[in-house]
């Protein structure tokens, strides 16, 4: 099954030449998932050719504009194009007011539904599942009630050997209990074991989203051994004081976090704009996390 992400956005509060503001979006089996919408989302989307008839669900981690502005402009074309599916917005529950004052104000009919579902911000909670994949949100800690989102493969089915399916003479209304794990009797009663008809899948896959926020270990249950950790990097290391002041985390400490929790892969993004240049955030993250990359507006990272 694919499992990506493409980075959307990866400036923190101000739109620079060569960053967006803050906005991923994931693709599980190419059904795809919006987290955060910042001004110019939409234009992204197009820049890169992302299937947007195939987007249903909007994760909003907090009510701050870089993270925010965008999404009227979204939901306004998506009526242009006649969109009939519902969408699915993940957000702070004053979200959905501000949403359709917008509404009442600029569009007279929408043509497609839009249904909220209400965050909360004081404890982990499981907000969408479906037969791939679950995402909880988990508090982070920011200067206002922000969350993070964890997205996680289901345990994938086990694999059969096409050729043994023709050897046994397996019905097709056995292959699903097989591939669960069951046991097949053949015609003359004898049983072939589970781990001769299969082989084992792919591991299930994961992907952190946590922006924005403090340093903050709280949150290390919730990320444990995931696959791909986006963590903000406001500031570089020397800039400590400004993280604490707005509640930002720095290069270092997104490392610190990604080293505890057992990360594969970590991501940094959300980048002041006062750098023009960020290679100095990646190598003070690489001196505590190796495998530690940047985010780039267009980046595809496969996981």
């Amino acid at each position: 099954m694919s499992f990506s992400v493409s980075i959307l956005g990866s400036s923190s509060a101000l739109p620079t030449s060569e960053r967006n503001l803050t906005a991923h979006l994931l693709n599980v089996n190419e059904r795809f998932f919006l987290i955060d919408c910042g001004e110019g989302t939409q234009l992204q989307l197009r820049k890169y050719k992302a299937k947007i008839s195939r987007l249903d669900h909007i994760f909003i981690t907090h009510l701050h504009g870089d993270h925010t502005f965008g999404l009227p402009g979204l939901i306004s074309t998506f009526n242009l194009l006649g969109r009939k599916k519902t969408l699915n917005i993940y957000a702070h529950p004053d979200l959905e007011h501000i949403i359709f004052q917008f509404l009442s104000f600029f569009i007279v009919q929408l043509s497609y539904p839009i249904k909220f579902h209400p965050l909360i911000f004081n404890s982990p909670q499981l907000i969408l599942e479906n037969g791939k994949m679950t995402v909880h949100s988990f508090p982070l800690k920011h200067r206002i009630p922000t969350c993070g989102f964890i997205f996680k493969e289901k345990p994938p089915l086990r694999k059969i050997r096409k050729e043994l399916i023709e050897f046994y003479k397996i019905s097709p209304k056995d292959i699903p209990d097989i591939k669960k794990g069951a046991d097949f009797i053949t015609e003359e009663g004898k049983c072939i074991k589970n781990e001769i008809l299969t082989f084992e899948p792919g591991p299930a896959k994961s992907y952190a989203f946590c922006s924005d926020t403090s340093y903050t270990e709280d949150i290390i249950s919730q990320i444990s051994n995931v696959d791909v950790l986006y963590h903000e990097a406001t500031f570089a290391h020397e800039d400590q004081a400004l993280a604490q002041a707005t509640q930002h985390s720095t290069a270092v400490e997104a490392a610190q976090i990604a080293k505890l929790a057992n990360a594969k892969k970590l991501i940094l993004g959300h980048f002041s704009a006062r750098y023009k240049d960020v290679t100095h955030l990646l190598d003070q993250a690489c001196q505590i996390f190796p495998n530690t990359m940047v985010a780039e507006d267009g980046l595809k990272i496969i996981i």
